[in-house]
């Protein structure tokens, strides 16, 4: 994806963002940004293709850990990502953040939004299938709306979402086969993958709260953010695993087109749809991925699928569209004015146009 250099814009510290944040008037912000080069390929292909990257990353995850452990894996994917985010923010000429205090932001947002829950979904499709990895990924908009509800005081529930977020559940119990007192359930397995999806949802709040209005790109924090968890996979790695002593080719590639494309180009991709859609389609992304996890994992690794996986992941899927139902808006309200690109898009119940990533 190529596009010209993007500017910057400044949301207002001021006032609880709505959902998309305050920008300065449409006509005026239109008329100096310079015209936006239309995409080669349309939305819905690179829709497409961001679902099906995504979907796959789980069964690459679990590919990788055949032949690394699992902090390897995160630290492999992590530093084929932020070279493709580099190499997009050098030919964009993007400017790292200045300010100390962003940087410090930063480095938590990296261990919430990536070190953390890489490597708890790596640790756990060592005993887990990745198709129920990915079907614990869709349960980061269940645990959102019951942060935000807590951190996000202009973010009140309707009687949809509550309802929404009590079918969501009723879905992780029906694929976890609660009646059967979780019977050949590896326990600790799936509780990290239910921890890593909890992380998103944190790491969006606290991104909300701190990163808005820093006046970088968008692509530039991220980037940013990504070395930074680089950097503290770096750290971590050596200090509990040992050196590999062969690179198998299966995992070896796996891991790098986790990193490059599940890491690198999915975060393009992803704001450009961002940007061309917003962030409302953009997100809908995130209902896709099981399905094609699921399907990946039976097709492809020969995972075993029994009827309550498939159902109690619809039910996920549903109780999950409805937490991010919103109130219709009157007709007399005045539109949201689209957000000015290279701003940082908060979006509503803390969440960053940076969707969960696998």
């Amino acid at each position: 994806m190529s596009a010209p250099c993007e500017p910057r814009a400044t949301a207002p510290a001021s006032a609880p963002p709505p959902p998309v944040p305050p920008v300065p008037p449409v006509a005026s912000a239109t008329a100096s940004a310079p015209a936006a080069r239309r995409p080669a390929l349309d939305w819905r292909i690179r829709f497409a293709g961001l679902s099906l990257i995504w979907g796959f990353s789980f069964l690459l995850i679990k590919v990788g850990t055949e032949g690394y452990a699992p902090f390897q894996v995160t630290f492999g994917r992590l530093l084929a990502g932020t070279a493709v985010l580099v190499a997009a923010m050098v030919l964009r000429r993007e400017r790292l953040p200045r300010s100390a205090r962003t940087w410090g932001h930063l480095t938590v947002a990296a261990l919430l939004l990536n070190a953390l829950p890489f490597s708890l979904f790596s640790y756990a499709e060592l005993t887990i299938p990745s198709t129920l990895a990915g079907i614990c990924n869709a349960t980061s908009p269940l645990w959102g709306m019951v942060l935000s509800v807590v951190a996000l005081s202009e973010d009140r529930p309707t009687r949809r979402r509550v309802a929404g977020l009590g079918v969501g559940f009723l879905g992780v119990l029906t694929v976890l086969g609660a009646w059967q007192g979780f019977s050949g359930l590896d326990l600790p397995g799936t509780g990290m993958a239910l921890l890593a999806s909890f992380c998103y949802p944190v790491g969006w709040i606290y991104v909300r709260r701190t990163l808005a209005g820093t006046g970088s790109s968008t692509l530039a924090l991220t980037g940013s953010q990504l070395c930074l968890a680089t950097v503290q996979l770096a750290v971590v790695t050596p200090l509990f695993t040992s050196a590999p002593t062969s690179f198998p080719l299966l995992p070896t590639l796996s891991v790098l087109a986790l990193g490059a494309l599940g890491t690198g180009l999915a975060v393009l991709l992803q704001y450009g749809l961002v940007q061309e859609v917003g962030p409302t389609t953009a997100q809908m992304v995130t209902y896709f991925i099981p399905v094609i996890a699921t399907a990946a994992g039976v097709a492809l690794l020969g995972e075993q699928l029994s009827w309550n996986t498939p159902v109690g992941a619809l039910v996920v899927l549903v109780g999950a569209a409805l937490t991010q139902s919103r109130p219709r808006r009157s007709a007399a309200a005045p539109p949201t004015p689209p957000p000015v690109p290279g701003s940082p898009s908060i979006g509503p119940a803390g969440r960053d146009p940076r969707l969960p990533q696998p």
